[in-house]
Order: C-alpha cells, then structure tokens, then sequence
C-alpha cells in the first residue's frame, strides 16, 4: 500500500501522514509543487523524530508519475476526493495499491479525475463540512485499505 499526495499545501499534514506511513510501512509520494519546504520546521515537528525514516518519492511532475502507475497492472489508484462516487469501505483494495489525496484548499486537479471516473472514492460525512483534515481522512482510508490485508506485518499486540 502506498500514499501519494498531490500538491499538499500544510506541511504539518505532510509530516503527520509521513509519521502515519512510517508506523505502518506504507511509501510516501509527494506530486507536483509543494506548498512548502520539506525541510520546514513544521514538516519535522508533525513528523516527530519519524520524518527520517518515511519512505519518501518526490515527484516534481504529476502526470508522468500517473502513467508510469498505469503500466503497472498489480497497482491501482483510489482517488480520495468529496467528489467521489464510492465509499472508501467498498473499495476492494489491492496491497500494492496507491491512496491519492488532494492538496488542502484545492483537492484534486479536474483532469485527474476526469482520467480515473471509477475510482473517485468519498469518507461519508454530514453536509455540514466542506471535507475532513487531509492528515485525518488520509488515516481512516489507509487503515480501511490494510484491514482488508488484515494488517499484515503490522498487527501487534502493544
């Protein structure tokens, strides 16, 4: 399982799911422009003493790291967004498998989803928000997708 952010904006966020991917054995690809320094304080303190070991792919182009996913028939992209169409609990999820999430304030780019339409998938919440934390939903999905793997080299008693 594998996590890419594309264009993320909060470099808090960005540490707090990089401290996420470490504890679960989970890579980490950031698209595109970033909306901070990866060497901001603030990526650090969210990340704790963590940020050294993510297991981390900076890809300043987008849409070549998409092609390159879909010469990879083993891997599929789910893309997380408040436009989705399926619900990230009936998401058959596959271990090599890529979560996607938008940037903060502007989600995913049309064309994106305009190129995966069937795998546009959706955290059910009230009408009342516009959408979930990115560092918050991008938990709930990655824990989703390893349940369906029954937490395979991750379940341990503490």
């Amino acid at each position: 399982m594998e996590i890419a952010l594309v264009q993320p904006e909060i470099p808090g966020n960005t540490g707090a799911i990089g401290r996420l991917c470490v504890g679960t054995n989970t890579r980490l690809h950031l698209l595109g422009k970033l909306g901070f320094d990866l060497s901001e304080r603030a990526v650090r303190r969210a990340g704790l003493d963590y940020w050294r070991d993510v297991q981390l792919e900076v890809h300043p182009e987008i849409e070549p790291w998409f092609e390159g996913i879909d010469t990879e028939p083993q891997r599929k992209v789910w893309l997380f967004t408040t436009k989705g169409t399926r619900r990230y609990d009936q998401i058959d999820y596959g271990i090599n498998d890529v979560l996607v999430f938008g940037g903060e304030s502007k989600g995913l780019p049309q064309w994106l989803r305009d190129r995966y339409p069937q795998q546009l998938v959706y955290l059910p919440t009230l009408p009342a928000i516009r959408s979930l934390n990115l560092a918050s939903t991008a938990t709930a999905a990655l824990f989703e997708a390893l349940r369906h793997h029954h937490f395979e080299g991750i379940d341990r008693p503490r």
